[in-house]
């Protein structure tokens, strides 16, 4: 049987990349699945890619667009059994050129958003069921040059999924985090970086990791499917799915 047969699951961010390969794999195991793209053109962009998958456009930095977005799936779907908060925003810059805009966008779609999408999405979610959140390994490491604004909302994530862990747990909700590492996916591009920085992220990151490569969208999916179906004991975890990279 089906590791995710008849349960409704949301995932933010699920227009390409890490969520998109989380729909596909959620989709093939039974689930009904709602995916969220930031914009009408992203949205558009991976129907073609994504048969079967109900898209929405919600704005994950928006509180007002989470709340919406819960409760469109509740007046539909009548609960989530399985939530995976993956939108989130990867932005670069050394402290001199932080401003307050860059700080506060990353932190509004990383954390904010993320904080608020949880609030208002933990009263639909059925009891017994599945709360994941995408952190990644620069909440976790130290000395990663030009990450400290995007590495402290993934730190604060990974708190995040501690906490809720334990509120959740009388209801039997099970929250954990998944932590990528690099991971060819478009997400620079997404965010203004061009193609050749992006490849030397990537290719400057081999040398750092023990598996000596980049990891794969469907790689981080399959670690998501074991936290939504499979780890039916596990809660307030975090998986690294880095080659490595974090010496745990």
């Amino acid at each position: 049987m089906a590791k995710l047969q008849g349960k409704i699951a949301l995932i933010t961010g699920g227009t390409s990349g890490i969520g998109a390969a989380t729909a596909k794999l959620f989709q093939a195991e039974g689930a009904t699945v709602i995916a969220t793209g930031s914009s009408q053109a992203s949205v558009d962009a991976a129907r073609a890619d994504l048969p079967g998958i109900e898209l929405l456009v919600s704005d994950a930095s928006d509180t007002a667009a989470a709340k919406a977005l819960v409760d469109q799936v509740k007046a539909k779907h009548g609960r989530i059994d399985v939530l995976f908060a993956n939108a989130g925003r990867a932005q670069f810059a050394p402290i001199e050129q932080v401003d307050e805009a860059f700080f506060d966008h990353q932190f509004n779609t990383n954390v904010r958003g993320v904080y608020f999408l949880l609030k208002h999405a933990a009263p639909v979610i059925a009891d017994g069921g599945a709360i994941i959140l995408t952190a990644s390994v620069a909440g976790s490491t130290g000395g990663l040059p030009g990450a400290s604004v995007y590495g402290a909302t993934k730190a604060a994530l990974r708190s995040f999924g501690r906490t809720f862990a334990k509120e959740l747990s009388p209801r039997g909700i099970r929250v954990n985090t998944v932590s990528p590492g690099p991971i060819n996916t478009p997400i620079f591009l997404k965010n203004g970086y061009p193609q050749a920085a992006a490849d030397a992220f990537l290719e400057g990151a081999k040398t750092r990791i023990p598996l000596g490569r980049a990891g794969y969208p469907d790689e981080v999916a399959r670690a998501a499917l074991y936290l939504a179906a499979d780890a039916t004991y596990t809660t307030g975890a975090e998986v690294f799915v880095d080659g490595g990279l974090v010496d745990i």
